[in-house]
């Protein structure tokens, strides 16, 4: 679906489900679930290089992790569901280093 619109992506809230038999999700961490993040992502980031190479100037494609998991500390704390520290941190994380990586293949 990614590569099909493509060219119709100007901001990406990047957010991965497990789905149920039933149909139904649950949220999954950004890396974990039937989303493949890394294709994902490499399709996003060859989109913003064929804009650049076209001279766009709105050749970036801001991404957006979507909400953070309870981790450690923060399992101790009020916070708004989703919106975690450490959990956000890691949900900050994990697509960045899938976009160094992928800078890398290319």
């Amino acid at each position: 679906m990614a590569k099909r619109f493509a060219g119709r992506i100007h901001f990406a809230h990047l957010r991965n489900v497990t789905k149920e038999p039933d149909g139904s999700f649950i949220e999954s961490e950004h890396l974990a679930g039937d989303v493949n993040m890394v294709s994902l992502i490499s399709v996003l980031r060859a989109e913003e290089r064929r804009r650049e190479k076209e001279g766009h100037s709105d050749s970036v494609i801001p991404m957006r992790p979507d909400h953070g998991h309870l981790l450690i500390d923060d399992q101790k704390k009020t916070v708004n569901p989703g919106y975690s520290c450490i959990g956000r941190l890691k949900g900050l994380a994990e697509p960045r280093g899938v976009i160094a990586a992928v800078d890398q293949l290319i």
